[in-house]
């Protein structure tokens, strides 16, 4: 079993977003912009090309568009990069003007991703998994990436 995921994430951000936010997320996508303070930081979306593991290629893109800013992510995740990962994703939870779906999480031999789920106004990301509940309704994982 592998221990890399697929992450993608959809999603628009507001064009009031400050500069130093978007300094940041260009520097997450290895655009340039503003580096973290952490000296052991690394850019989370900038790998690009084939992807090693998954199939298909990965992406970070931001765009500007009719609604401020369009963020599109595709990339495979280790589980080292979990915590900043997780960290970032709030992070754009916080700043989002997307309600509901934003993205996916997928273990390598998954065929069905678990579900990202943005609530902008708690700043929070929920991981539903696709597995049915005792009502038959997704259930929410206790660690949202664990």
């Amino acid at each position: 079993m592998s221990d890399f995921r697929e992450l993608q994430l959809t999603l628009d951000l507001p064009g009031s977003l400050p500069e130093a936010d978007l300094a940041l997320l260009r520097w997450h996508l290895g655009e340039g912009g503003q580096e973290p303070e952490d000296p052991e930081a690394y850019p989370l979306f900038a790998s690009r090309g084939p992807a090693a593991r998954m199939g298909g290629a990965l992406v970070g893109v931001l765009a500007p568009s009719a609604r401020g800013w369009a963020l599109t992510v595709r990339q495979e995740v280790h589980p080292e990069e979990f915590d900043g990962l997780r960290e970032l994703v709030v992070w754009l939870a916080a700043r989002t003007s997307t309600f509901g779906t934003v993205g996916y999480l997928r273990c390598l031999e998954d065929h069905v991703p678990d579900v990202l789920v943005a609530d902008p106004a708690a700043g929070t990301v929920r991981r539903l998994t696709p597995r049915s509940g005792p009502e038959g309704e997704a259930q929410p994982i206790p660690d949202p990436w664990g």
